[in-house]
């Protein structure tokens, strides 16, 4: 059966064309599965899904790459989850947790006293050593503290994790959300467990937000660039995107540097219209961002980009120099 399981993430597909902003997604029932199964659709517009056919779906390498003792953990969180009557969601954001906190491992050591799947401390009140370091302790104790927390499903995944985990870095338990639907999807067997249905187009459009943001930026193109300037005379790189997100409901931070942190990542090179790029001095650390634009599909962006020039667009090449290899999906 763990042939079967290791072979089924290795070799489970999706994918797309390139699509442009006017394309509206299909959802097929997705509020009904969402509803029985008690999945809220908060990430139905991260990397997570829809699926589509055609190219690897996101988190499917990951979750092929998973040890066979790294698939047990996952199954006992799943196993243990399903006799408690959570919900898939729930099995999701202990996995993404225990990916990041220990690489799914049950660890006899961690930072000061941190232990087990989650790294749990019993200096903090987690329990003893040796609860900490028994996995059905640890998974009962997360579950535990997880249906605590208000409003946990309408979080983002990796956001209802850190509530636990209560980490000082507290963005890194996004990288393994998809990964995580992945293996709720194929261990838990559980058909669509991002709640997001199957798109009938062939690759993830934009939300209506996205939409509205794009119109935005594009009937801003001629004002001139000021740096620090928000509209609606002029723009530089961050309040054009700040401006334009704001039309469409979702604020965005001022600065290029914490927009990068204010939505779903996703590889550049997957970014749709309305997803956004960044460009840094060091492509390697986002603290040193300096510059951020729009993707509106069809190899192009809209920005704000440099005193002298006005708002427009220009081609873009994925990988280009300064590009992080992560675009954002702002609001989700």
């Amino acid at each position: 059966m763990r042939l079967g399981i290791v072979l089924s993430l290795v070799l489970a597909t999706v994918g797309g064309l390139v699509v442009t902003a006017a394309t509206v997604v299909n959802v097929i029932n997705a509020s009904e599965r969402a509803q029985v199964m008690a999945v809220d659709r908060v990430s139905c517009e991260a990397m997570i899904g829809p699926t589509q056919p055609g190219s690897p779906r996101a988190g499917a390498i990951d979750a092929a790459n998973l040890t066979e003792q790294q698939i047990d953990t996952a199954s006992l969180i799943i196993s243990i989850g399903r006799k408690r009557e959570l919900s898939p969601r729930a099995w999701q954001v202990a996995i993404q947790a225990g990916m990041t906190e220990s690489g799914l491992r049950n660890l006899y050591y961690g930072d000061r006293d941190s232990l087990g799947i989650f790294q749990m401390r019993p200096s903090m009140g987690w329990g003893t050593v040796s609860q900490v370091t028994n996995p059905q302790y640890q998974v009962h104790k997360f579950y535990d503290v997880l249906t605590q927390i208000p409003n946990w499903q309408g979080m983002r995944p990796g956001d209802a994790a850190q509530a636990v985990e209560r980490s000082a870095f507290p963005g890194r338990y996004h990288e393994w959300e998809a990964m995580a639907v992945h293996v709720v999807e194929n261990i838990g067997n559980v058909a669509d467990a991002g709640g997001c249905g199957v798109g009938t187009g062939l690759a993830l459009p934009p939300s209506k937000a996205a939409a509205e943001a794009i119109r935005f930026a594009m009937s801003e193109r001629g004002k001139p660039y000021v740096w620090g300037a928000e509209g609606p005379s002029a723009y530089d790189c961050s309040g054009l995107m700040l401006r334009a997100f704001e039309s469409a409901g979702i604020i965005l931070p001022r600065v290029s540097s914490d927009q990068y942190h204010a939505g779903a990542m996703l590889p550049a090179k997957e970014a749709k219209p309305g997803d956004l790029l960044f460009w840094a001095y060091d492509e390697s650390d986002p603290s040193t961002i300096h510059h951020v634009a729009m993707y509106i599909g069809n190899g192009k962006i809209v920005e704000a980009q440099q005193s002298g020039v006005p708002v427009h667009t220009r081609k873009v090449t994925f990988g280009e120099p300064e590009m992080l290899p992560v675009a954002v999906r702002p609001g989700v």
